[in-house]
């Protein structure tokens, strides 16, 4: 028999914020338009934002008591999170993302998959989309296997347990139990919670019924910051924990490239003929490239232009992290850590 709405467990919406004035009113009004019938609350952990997110945020919250912020005095992923998670007084904990949108009926089907399974935590699919050229090209290489692999919680899949799922939306006595994330992890520490929960009996559930909305970086910039400090961290994840081989393909491939440009330049200045046969891997790398982005011109013709220079930053942006991070060369280099 279906819980009555008066039954429904109360849920908390946790939200680490830094910077994110482009994003923030329509990812919190997500949260507030969800049609889910159980209580709920919005917890803001604010970081020391400088674009005027701040005082967004201080204006919903006058005029709607469910959103209450607090402030994230480390100015991290992880540390905005169990803040606010302890802060947060519900047995349900959903993580959203401040580029994220959720669909009205996210929540509904989230608490239902989480307790008609039994999990800790249940995840869907990450749905990319963009409102400009080069957004549509990031986001096309987020579900694209040339672009980030087209793993099921991009494209989508089969329901089930899986190794990591995301955002998340959890139980919250679990999260307590396994002490809440690592705050030393700036990135990937969603991967690294769900380990810990696997770990002590605990269940990840994969479903495609949850679609939410991903908003790309809306500058190259920002877009390389992003995927060189995700590659630094799953570098580290890597060397701490293990990993499987796809991860290291990025990098591998990347390094091969660049050791063949090298060699391919030697070779010329030398007049060495085989040396500079290594020009033959960059330009099958470019070939590649021009291909994918042909496919994605199909969404435009400017955002297949943008593709060909989106792709290439994804590709060595991760790649070089993941070498950085794996080697343990990061100690003086200053990583964004901002989703």
């Amino acid at each position: 028999m279906a819980k009555q709405p008066d039954t429904l467990p109360g849920v908390s919406y946790v939200m680490p914020v830094l910077n994110e004035v482009e994003h923030i009113e329509a990812a919190v009004n997500s949260l507030i338009d969800q049609d889910y019938e159980g209580p709920f609350e919005v917890i803001l952990a604010l970081g020391p934002s400088v674009d005027g997110t701040n005082d967004v945020i201080a204006e919903m919250a006058r005029l709607d008591p469910r959103i209450r912020s607090i402030p994230n005095e480390l100015g991290s992923t992880p540390g905005g999170l169990n803040v606010a998670i302890r802060a947060s007084s519900n047995p349900i904990v959903v993580r959203v993302d401040a580029h994220s949108v959720l669909p009205r009926d996210y929540t509904r089907l989230a608490v239902k998959t989480l307790l008609e399974t039994g999990a800790d935590n249940v995840g869907g699919i990450m749905k990319a989309e963009g409102t400009t050229p080069f957004q549509k090209a990031v986001a096309h290489a987020y579900g694209s296997p040339e672009g980030l692999g087209g793993t099921q919680h991009h494209v989508g899949g089969k329901a089930g347990p899986a190794d990591t799922a995301y955002l998340g939306v959890f139980q919250r006595h679990r999260l307590v139990e396994v002490g809440l994330f690592d705050e030393g992890i700036k990135r990937g520490q969603d991967w690294e919670l769900n380990r810990r929960l696997r770990q002590t009996g605990g269940t990840v559930w994969f479903t495609p019924e949850l679609t939410v909305v991903y908003r790309p970086r809306s500058s190259l910039r920002k877009l390389i910051r992003q995927f060189v400090a995700t590659g630094i961290w799953r570098g580290e994840l890597a060397r701490r924990f293990g990993s499987g081989l796809r991860y290291f393909i990025p990098p591998v491939a990347v390094l091969g490239i660049l050791v063949a440009t090298i060699l391919g330049i030697v070779g010329v200045a030398t007049g060495v003929t085989w040396l500079a046969l290594g020009f033959a891997v960059p330009a099958v790398y470019a070939l590649l490239v021009i291909v994918a982005s042909v496919n994605a011109a199909r969404e435009g013709l400017t955002t297949g232009l943008w593709y060909l220079v989106v792709l290439p930053c994804i590709h060595f942006g991760w790649g070089i992290g993941f070498v950085l991070g794996f080697l343990k060369l990061t100690r003086n280099i200053t990583v964004h850590t901002g989703r």
